[in-house]
């Protein structure tokens, strides 16, 4: 389980938390100046054609073995993208041969150095002070220590993942053109794609269409200029109008003092969750912050047979009437993080007493992750809450012919 806090915690992990959004505070940093990626619907080639990262954006895997870890090698998933004036974007989150991932929140730094927190309790974390890795990228290896302990990641593609590419936009909205000082609303679109197209084009539709949040698989997938172009358009639409009543009235020459609740922030983010065949899964964040104490965000997840490209939803991976098994395991899950003994009261901790079976999960080659926005089952200040249970429990729930680790698929209990 997986506790994101926000005002409580320092500027840093803040700032880590919400993925390099350039926040502060719980509210948008940005510069009121507009900062455009340079011709972005040109940069990026339509879906059927692969396409080089774009400036600034990555994903790459490294593995490596841990201090205190002789023998079991991790995958670190790593993400950087330009995301504003003050912070850059970063995700990152790592597992073991047990397929149990861990995120981690952090910075890039300057000279290519990386400052990563975990604040895993089963990893012994005790409030806020996390464990802090701190690394330098040399070429295709990340050096330096993990909790003051030495540590080296090489640049690999394990046998079984899949190249991305990450296609990154953004832009800035005037809430007033004509008028000095105005405010500035910003909107950011990351999106991560098989590098490879043409032997992918069904996995890369449906990836499109998640990126849409489509609900079902039939619509055409669209192009990623032009779904940016929509989205664009319906942004500054949406945010002149609710600027409409703060524009200063005709003839007014003095300089109007606008607010911070006219900055809005709008991101769309896909994070490599899972990569490992047979399966992909990806992380839509979103965030949004239209005035107020805060904004809103979350992770909408989703797993992709690479094999066929078919996305697998909730009812494609657990049997019908499953659910009352699957809160028990749930629960039991939560305890085991919480370091609750069996059977004691989740109240208190959370705001339920039991888990509901959440249907947005992703699968890894080890187990399936259940992902709880905030305020679902706990505090804001919890944040997003993410509950492991391993594929030895979930087996005599899930659908015989799902695929699973090493290419092989669940079968009848």
């Amino acid at each position: 389980m997986r506790y994101f806090h926000s005002s409580a915690l320092p500027a840093a992990r803040l700032a880590g938390l919400l993925l390099g959004a350039g926040l502060a505070a719980c509210q948008p940093n940005s510069s009121d100046k507009a900062t455009t990626d340079s011709k972005p619907a040109a940069d990026v080639a339509a879906a059927t054609t692969a396409a080089p990262d774009s400036p600034g954006a990555w994903y790459r895997q490294y593995r490596g073995v841990l201090p205190g870890q002789p023998t079991d090698t991790i995958t670190l998933h790593l993400q950087v993208w330009p995301a504003g004036t003050e912070f850059g974007g970063l995700a990152a989150s790592y597992a073991g041969p047990d397929g149990h991932p861990f995120d981690l929140s952090g910075t890039a730094g300057p000279a290519d150095s990386l400052t990563l927190q975990d604040y895993a309790p089963e990893h012994g974390v005790n409030g806020s002070q996390p464990i802090v890795w701190r690394l330098r990228q040399q070429g295709s290896v990340l050096t330096g220590t993990v909790g003051g302990r030495p540590v080296q990641l090489r640049q690999a593609r394990p046998a079984g993942s899949l190249q991305l590419v990450s296609r990154f936009f953004q832009d800035s909205v005037a809430a007033f053109p004509e008028t000095p000082g105005t405010p500035y609303a910003q909107q950011r679109l990351l999106a991560v794609l098989p590098a490879s197209a043409s032997t992918s084009g069904t996995l890369q539709d449906n990836l499109l269409r998640g990126l849409r949040a489509d609900t079902v698989d039939t619509q055409p997938a669209p192009t990623l200029p032009k779904l940016w172009q929509q989205r664009l358009r319906q942004f500054t639409d949406d945010y002149r109008q609710d600027a409409a009543g703060s524009r200063p009235e005709p003839g007014d020459t003095s300089s109007p003092a606008f607010g911070i609740g006219l900055r809005y922030d709008e991101q769309q983010l896909m994070h490599v969750l899972w990569n490992q065949a047979p399966l992909l899964s990806i992380g839509y964040f979103s965030y949004s912050y239209t005035g107020g104490a805060h904004g809103m965000y979350g992770t909408s997840a989703a797993t992709f047979d690479t094999r066929t490209g078919r996305r697998l939803r909730y009812d494609d991976i657990f049997r019908a009437g499953t659910q009352p098994q699957l809160v028990a395991l749930l629960d039991q899950a939560a305890r085991r993080m919480l370091g609750l003994a069996p059977g004691a009261s989740l109240e208190g901790p959370l705001f339920v007493k039991h888990l509901p079976a959440t249907r947005n999960v992703f699968l890894t080659s080890g187990g399936a992750v259940f992902i709880y926005s905030p305020y679902e089952i706990a505090s804001y200040a919890q944040g997003e809450i993410r509950v492991f249970v391993p594929l030895a429990e979930l087996r005599p729930l899930l659908r015989p012919g799902l695929p699973v680790a090493g290419g092989g698929e669940v079968t009848r209990p």
